[in-house]
């Protein structure tokens, strides 16, 4: 049992059944099209020749197969994750092809090492802390810095490798006079062959129909002696070994970039892998297996050619919608591959460079998300605020401190709802023994002598100088006329040395203003830290009650008995 929680394909492969070959079938075939021109379109966005694209979806997608959990995932070259490589090795001022290859061999063993270590320390959870609004507000960014990169491919201009937008339009706007139009042309018909091939059916190979058409207008017409930049030679033949760099100083100048490629590739992929999951129930997706899956793929990258992979939005949806029901497809497709790469490599010799920009393009306009940000402004403007600085900040400072300053939000608005829990003042819902807020229901009952307060999470250093803030400010509202402070702490889920030292002053303050201070609903594991502070024993057991309905009579019958004290002294 364990052996098949660690090698998932070991409890799918003896289970398989008849009827799910010809859905992997058709689905391996399909993404095998599509992963041609993808990956030769991504490994130019990553600065590498195209050949490196094909090499990267051969060996990583059969070891995801093996390794990984979810079903229909297709993993390889995209686009985030080839300008995040780019994006790093610029950094380090290769200075030739051979060097440059060798900081994307080693991004991809960093990348690996990362994420199997993860998921061997069970740190999947780490990546909830890129909430929703950031990856959607980076993403965005990303998907636009990543449609400019390749305007110089489309266009047929001279054009900055940069991932700071403002720079490519500065460029552009200086370089505009020097459009290729008939470059810029095939281009276009390549974008409008991807964009609307697929309303003539759901499977058509929209990507590998624009390759062909580009190729035969190029062949045809013999556009290389009209300046239409092509692929040119592909060196056909299997991948061979490569090494990375195992320099400790080339390791500590990548670790930024890696750091952010294995969290952002990780989320990319479960984001996508959970969606698919969701329609398929037959089998159990494992976060931290996919982490050990996905570093498993990358080391599979860095030892043959490769360059970072991690699942795709838009292969994997083309993988279930054509019929994947096992890692089967991925093997299929990985054959594929390798079929192109021993025999059909010299056929991409014509490819225009101006149609995998449109391959790359169309691919990143779906990454545009519109409408979240309306849906945000709408319902909830702190996230809006999260989303649109992320958005910006990636869009204008470059997307490793996008994705850095997005975390950090991320976890300061964390802690800013954690330094400030729901809190509510409570009334009686007449005939009943119903407390609730007196801010959402009309007509509750409240004592002029007392306060029922309800503290909604844990009391710890963080939040009570926030608690007593409030709890004060209720009590001096009040007045004179309170008597009586009840805390329900139904809603406390813990309290923390600092809160239960914190708690002993105030009702020591509250106690010397006259004011008799009872807790009501507490849940078990608050009661024994309280017992442990000694709180319980400082406020008497005839102050702890079930409910605030039990207080409430409490408080009645401390008033009954002092109106009879009081009758008694006055005879």
């Amino acid at each position: 049992m364990q052996i098949k929680k660690f090698i998932p394909i070991l409890e799918w492969l003896p289970n398989y059944k008849k009827a799910f070959l010809s859905g992997d079938l058709s689905a391996g075939l399909t993404v095998g099209i599509m992963l041609i021109p993808q990956g030769m379109a991504y490994a130019m966005l990553a600065g590498l020749e195209p050949i490196h694209g094909l090499y990267a979806v051969t060996v990583p997608l059969l070891l995801y197969a093996i390794f990984g959990t979810s079903r229909q995932l297709a993993v390889g070259p995209v686009a985030m994750v080839s300008l995040l490589t780019a994006a790093g090795i610029g950094a380090l001022n290769p200075e030739n092809g051979a060097e440059y290859l060798m900081y994307a061999l080693t991004i991809a063993f960093l990348v690996g090492l990362v994420q199997f270590s993860m998921g061997l320390l069970r740190l999947g959870f780490v990546v909830n802390f890129l909430s929703h609004p950031v990856i959607n507000g980076f993403t965005s960014a990303a998907a636009i810095i990543i449609g400019f990169s390749q305007l110089k491919h489309l266009l047929g201009i001279d054009l900055p490798r940069s991932e700071h937008v403002q720079e490519i339009i500065v460029a552009l706007f200086h370089n505009v006079g020097d459009i290729h139009w008939l470059t810029f042309g095939i281009g276009l018909v390549g974008i409008i062959i991807i964009k609307y091939g697929k309303k003539i059916h759901k499977q058509f190979p929209a990507p590998l129909a624009a390759v062909i058409v580009g190729i035969l207008l190029v062949w045809g017409f013999d556009l290389t002696n009209e300046g239409v930049a092509i692929l040119g030679e592909v060196p056909s033949g299997l991948p061979s070994l490569s090494s990375p760099s195992f320099d400790l100083e080339t390791w500590s100048t990548l670790m930024p970039i890696v750091l952010t490629i294995s969290l952002v590739g990780f989320a990319e992929s479960f984001a996508v892998a959970k969606t698919i999951h969701n329609k398929h129930k037959n089998y159990r997706l494992d976060a931290n297996q996919e982490l050990m899956g996905l570093g498993i793929a990358n080391f599979g990258a860095a030892t043959f050619n490769g360059y970072p992979v991690t699942g795709g939005f838009s292969r994997t949806a083309v993988n279930d919608q054509a019929g994947a029901k096992t890692g089967l497809a991925s093997i299929i497709s990985a054959v594929l591959i390798v079929l192109t790469l021993l025999f059909f490599t010299g056929l991409f010799y014509y490819l225009p460079s101006g149609i995998l920009a449109a391959v790359v393009l169309v691919a990143v306009s779906g990454l545009i998300d519109f409408k979240e940000p309306k849906v945000l402004w709408k319902k909830d403007k702190v996230d809006f605020s999260m989303l649109i600085a992320t958005f910006i900040i990636t869009l204008t400072l470059g997307i490793e401190v996008g994705i850095i300053s997005g975390m950090v939000l991320s976890l300061l608005v964390v802690i800013y709802r954690a330094t400030r829990p729901h809190m509510a003042q409570l009334g009686k819902i007449p005939g009943t023994n119903v407390y609730r807020n007196i801010e959402r229901f009309d007509n509750v009952e409240v004592k002029k002598d007392t306060l029922l307060a309800r503290i909604d999470g844990p009391i710890y250093f963080a939040n009570v100088a926030y608690i007593k803030e409030n709890l004060n400010q209720w009590v001096e509202d009040k007045g004179d006329a309170l008597k009586y402070l009840i805390i329900n702490m139904e809603g406390i889920s813990s309290i923390d040395s600092t809160g239960a030292h914190e708690l002993m002053g105030w009702i020591a303050d509250w106690r010397q203003k006259g004011i008799d201070v009872s807790f009501s609903g507490l849940r078990g594991p608050v009661r024994d830290t309280l017992n442990r502070w000694g709180l319980q024993n400082l406020l008497g057991n005839d102050h702890f009650f079930m409910n605030d309905e039990e207080a409430h009579q409490f408080t009645d019958l401390n008033n009954s008995n002092k109106e009879k004290t009081e009758v008694s002294c006055v005879n």
